[in-house]
């Protein structure tokens, strides 16, 4: 049984069909990335998955189905999600942000542990704890991003374009910590992504999204290595 599974999946901006019967799913553990351009579903992909926009079709996550649950009934069975933008709390510290990411949980020594770990994965925000995270460069507030979804404890991280706006070595060391992050606590990651040659190099598999509709899928180093794919889909 698939960790997550889609199907017939269809999301609406008003009266705007946006998706139009997407099935794709994910085994657990793995990291998977759907790969598109402006335009093509990838973002309202994510904010389906999470319930923050109209949807018909079924969604299981681990079994059980969300299609019809609240987006806080969802981040409490384990789904973080990283949107696009960020998201920060410019006002808040570093800190208050993590704090803020465990709003779902109880028991404070647990929190402060698990910030201590998010500081072991990123040392750059142990350095500016206390710096308000307004004033935090592009790459760490994407790093901040990706630290308060991990104080939900997530069997699933839902990344929206992580890489955006960031200089090629911050990309690379945010896309080397991710993988750590897998590889240290089996996280599920569904990775949403223009730049397609780092979303191939880091992801198992691979959807390709064209006005909604999936186009494409498959391992994703049979498609980053199919020629015809890159020149037809991924510009490069």
């Amino acid at each position: 049984m698939a960790f997550l599974e889609v199907k017939g999946l269809k999301a609406f901006y008003r009266q705007i069909e946006a998706i139009h019967g997407l099935d794709f799913s994910l085994e657990e553990g793995s990291i998977t990335t759907i790969l598109g351009a402006n335009g093509a579903g990838k973002t309202t992909t994510l904010r389906a998955i999470c319930r923050m926009i109209r949807t018909e079709g079924e969604i299981r996550f681990d079994g059980q189905d969300v299609t019809g649950m609240a987006t806080e009934k969802v981040v409490q069975l384990g789904i973080a999600h990283v949107p696009e933008g960020r998201g920060t709390f410019v006002r808040q510290s570093v800190e208050e942000n993590l704090q803020l990411g465990a709003y779902t949980r109880k028991s404070k020594t647990e929190i402060a542990a698990d910030i201590e770990r998010v500081y072991d994965y990123f040392p750059r925000l142990r350095e500016r704890q206390k710096q308000q995270a307004g004033t935090l460069s592009g790459g760490e507030q994407q790093m901040l991003a990706i630290g308060r979804a991990l104080m939900l404890r997530p069997r699933l991280m839902l990344l929206d374009e992580p890489s955006f706006g960031l200089a090629p070595l911050i990309v690379q060391e945010i896309y080397g910590i991710m993988r750590r992050i897998r590889e240290s606590e089996g996280t599920t990651m569904l990775l949403v992504e223009q730049n397609a040659n780092i979303a191939l190099n880091l992801a198992d598999h691979a959807y390709l999204l064209e006005t909604g509709n999936v186009v494409m899928s498959g391992e994703s180093q049979v498609i980053r290595d199919d020629e015809n794919v890159r020149r037809s889909y991924l510009g490069y």
